[in-house]
């Protein structure tokens, strides 16, 4: 359990200075660590199934089913924040083997919202939410080691995304059309 402390803190290869020693002291506990994550992880959760029981509200059902659905996304991956601390989290967020899922996951919430609010186009929230849960599987996969590499060519996930984007923007493009 301790090496698992060190690991989501970011203890396990950083030499202690003066600085850590200072970010330390004012840091949270680990059990408060622990209830701060909890507390963000469920209220993304009541979020999204917030989001899908307004999804049967006439009129404004989509629309109310893509923000709370985006926001209750952002704030489970904010909850491991609590975890890791802010920049260790933005630090792992831009490293390159998930560069690429962590700007598909950001784009997609933007996008999401931008169809819901700006565009007012409901086939395209709809679009970005469903394209929000690829992206956050990619996303959460690049964090378990090797989760992403498969032996085959047809496996490759990269390949097979860049495919469901391609496919994404063609109906993008028919919807603003």
């Amino acid at each position: 359990m301790d090496k698992l402390k060190k690991v989501l803190s970011g203890q396990d290869t950083e030499d202690r200075g003066g600085l850590a020693e200072v970010v330390e002291a004012s840091s949270l506990s680990w059990g408060t660590r622990i209830k701060g994550f909890i507390a963000c992880f469920a209220t993304g959760i009541v979020c999204s199934l917030l989001g899908t029981l307004l999804l049967w509200v006439p009129r404004k059902g989509l629309y109310l089913f893509a923000v709370f659905y985006t926001f209750g996304n952002i704030a489970s991956i904010g909850s491991t924040v609590f975890l890791m601390g802010p920049m260790k989290q933005l630090k792992r967020m831009f490293e390159p083997t998930r560069l690429i899922a962590t700007v598909m996951v950001l784009l997609c919430f933007a996008l999401t919202l931008c169809s819901a609010f700006w565009w007012h186009n409901k086939g395209l929230a709809l679009i970005f939410c469903i394209l929000q849960s690829l992206a956050l599987t990619w996303y959460s996969l690049s964090f378990i080691p090797y989760a992403r590499v498969k032996k085959g060519p047809s496996d490759d996930w990269i390949s097979c995304f860049r495919c469901i984007w391609d496919a994404v923007k063609k109906c993008f493009a028919v919807c603003l059309a």
